[in-house]
């Protein structure tokens, strides 16, 4: 392995995971000097680490140098109190209230799709989970194409890319989002902003500051996972047609391939912390104040907790994966990610007893998040 680091170097990385395996089994905890900050790849140390919020602080995505959204950005006490009123719009029992219109969403989608060479990603896995979270937030049908544009450079920043005109992008959102918020004062609506809007903290009410926040994360949180899940996941079902014809015939396992997608290629690869505290782990001194990158993806693929992990299989019995993390940062969009995923390949699986490939898949430009830009397909 000539450079252990490829993998977090590049904007475009093909497949990471060669250098993840190598990293789980030379350098577990890998300090890399270049950027200062820590690497842990084997399953055990990310998931302790997402555990123990006292010491793997969030606050490594705020201040000067990150975004400082809510939540994602804080610690307890105040990522508790926030959490809570965001948590109920995200409960499973929601989400089924929310299954028909998904479905719907879905079909209609698809109606447009017809047969032939197309490209999924554009047709399909962008607008779907978009059309969703705009529903969720109660914005018009004419704002929706903003949305995904708006989410490609928040996510950009994340990812600590830099292109022209992202600055602008992003602007545009504050005063969109500021007059969303006095409309739903003045007229309430049964969505995630008027949620957030009306919501207090301790008897406080939030800032506009603060609910802005909140929609830039839900923003974000309602559609990139969704759209990355679903390009990975059909990305490895279009090599494999045994696979796909015993999904068709076997509704169990879809949720199985949802889960397993989510393990085999994580949407998201890996997210930042900092230390509270000096750590020691296998033999390496971290300080105080250090940055860390917690490595989902590489704990997904770690042969000591998956058998043959680098192998997607509809049979393996998956008691847990770090996909959408752990702990109280545990990805607030994943019961709508679970659920649109299997909606959208059950769609796909009743109307198209065949896919292939029509051209090379794009990866994303990203090393954080892992998806494609494109993925042409043939359906029929």
């Amino acid at each position: 392995m000539q450079n252990p680091l490829q993998a977090f170097a590049g904007r475009t990385v093909e497949d990471p995971y060669p250098t993840y395996a190598w990293l789980r089994e030379h350098e577990p905890v890998y300090f890399n000097k270049g950027s200062n900050e820590w690497i842990l790849t084997k399953f055990q140390d990310v998931y302790d680490a997402l555990r123990n919020h006292k010491t793997f602080s969030s606050t490594a995505l705020g201040g000067p140098d990150g975004l400082g959204f809510p939540l994602i950005s804080d610690d307890p006490p105040r990522h508790t109190r926030l959490r809570s009123l965001v948590n109920r719009a995200f409960t499973p029992g929601v989400i089924r209230k929310m299954e028909p219109f998904i479905a719907d969403t879905c079909a209609a989608l698809l109606d447009d799709l017809g047969d032939g060479s197309l490209d999924i990603v554009e047709a399909l896995t962008i607008p779907f989970p978009v059309v969703v979270i705009a529903r969720m937030m109660g914005i018009a049908d004419k704002d929706r194409e903003k949305f995904k544009l708006w989410s490609d450079s928040l996510t950009g920043l994340l990812d600590g890319e830099t292109r022209a005109g992202q600055g602008e992008v992003i602007m545009e959102m504050f005063p969109y989002f500021a007059r969303e918020i006095e409309r739903r004062r003045s007229e309430p609506m049964d969505d995630l902003i008027s949620a957030v809007a009306e919501a207090d903290v301790d008897g406080e009410r939030l800032t506009d500051q603060e609910i802005i926040g909140f929609c830039l994360l839900l923003l974000v949180a309602g559609n990139e996972t969704t759209t990355n899940l679903l390009g990975n996941m059909l990305n490895v079902l279009v090599d494999v047609p045994a696979m796909w014809r015993r999904l068709q015939e076997d509704g169990s396992l879809r949720e199985v391939a949802v889960e397993e997608t989510l393990r085999f290629d994580s949407p998201v690869q890996f997210i930042y912390r900092k230390l509270l505290a000096d750590v020691e782990l296998r033999g390496k001194h971290m300080k105080k104040g250090d940055r860390v990158v917690i490595g989902f993806a590489s704990a997904n693929r770690d042969p000591e907790n998956f058998d043959d992990p680098d192998e997607f299989s509809l049979d393996r019995e998956l008691k847990r994966h770090l996909a959408f993390g752990h702990g109280i940062h545990f990805c607030l969009g994943a019961p709508l990610a679970r659920v649109e995923g299997r909606i959208a390949l059950d769609a796909m699986l009743a109307r198209y007893p065949h896919i292939a490939r029509a051209g090379a898949g794009v990866r994303l430009p990203s090393h954080l998040l892992r998806g494609f830009k494109a993925l042409p397909l043939r359906l029929g």
